[in-house]
C-alpha cells in the first residue's frame, strides 16, 4: 500500500487546510480552546491533494471493508470525497443530509439504497464522531448495513474511540493528528515545546483549554 498518511498530512499543511498555533489557540464553536484549526473543505480545490485523499480512502476501503457495495457521503463536507471514491471503485453513491428535507418526501438519504446493501460512510473530519455516527444510523434506518466509516483526518480524541465502540462500528482515516504534528515538526513548522503542547491537547483537550 502507498503511504498516503504522510502525503495527505503534508498536503493539508501546504494548503493551510490545517493550521497549528499552540501559542495563540483558536476558539472552537463549543468554546473549547484548541491549538489546531481544520478546514478540510479547502482540499477540493487542489487536484493533487484531493487525489491523494480519495486514493487513500479507496485503499482503506479495500483493506478494511472489502464487502462495500455503496459509498455514502455526509452532507456537506463528505460528499465530494465520497463521490470521487464511488467513481474510482465503480460503486453506487448516496449522501446523507444532516436533517430530513422540509419538502417533497422529506428524505434524509439521497440516491438509491437497496435493502441490505453494505455501506461505507465517508466524512472529512472526525472529532468526537457524533455527526457521522448519526448519519450511519440514518443509513441503517433506511435499510442499509453500515460496515464502517472512512474519513480524511482524525484528531484522535479519546471520546472518538469511545463513541464508535458504543455504536459498534469501526473507522479508518487517511491521516491523523499524530502524523500531522510529526510532519509539521519534521518540516520545522513547530518546535519541540510546541510539539509537546500539541500532544498534551490530544490527551486531554478540556484540561489544555482550561490552561490556555
Amino acid at each position: 500500500m502507498t503511504n498516503y498518511a504522510e502525503k495527505v498530512a503534508q498536503g493539508l499543511l501546504d494548503i493551510q487546510a490545517v493550521t497549528l498555533n499552540p501559542d495563540q489557540p483558536f476558539t472552537w464553536a463549543s468554546g473549547l480552546h484548541s491549538p489546531i484549526y481544520t478546514d478540510n473543505r479547502l482540499t477540493i480545490s487542489y487536484p493533487d491533494v484531493r487525489a491523494n485523499i480519495y486514493q487513500g480512502m479507496v485503499e482503506l476501503i479495500k483493506a478494511n471493508f472489502p464487502e462495500a457495495e455503496v459509498i455514502a457521503g455526509t452532507a456537506t463536507a463528505g460528499i465530494p470525497h465520497a463521490a470521487w471514491v464511488a467513481q474510482a471503485m465503480d460503486l453506487p453513491f448516496i449522501y446523507v443530509r444532516s436533517k430530513p428535507k422540509d419538502h417533497g418526501q422529506g428524505k434524509q438519504v439521497e440516491g438509491v439504497l437497496k435493502p441490505g446493501q453494505k455501506v461505507v460512510v465517508i466524512d472529512d473530519l472526525l472529532s468526537t464522531g457524533g455527526s457521522v455516527l448519526k448519519a450511519a444510523q440514518e443509513v441503517n434506518r433506511e435499510g442499509g448495513q453500515v460496515l464502517g466509516v472512512v474519513a480524511v483526518f482524525s484528531y484522535q480524541l479519546p471520546a472518538l474511540d469511545q463513541n464508535f465502540a458504543e455504536a459498534g462500528l469501526s473507522y479508518q482515516t487517511v491521516t491523523n493528528y499524530t502524523t500531522l504534528i510529526t510532519t509539521a515538526e519534521q518540516k520545522q513548522l513547530i518546535n519541540q515545546d510546541q510539539l509537546a503542547s500539541l500532544h498534551q491537547w490530544r490527551e486531554d483537550p478540556q484540561a489544555w483549554s482550561d490552561q490556555h
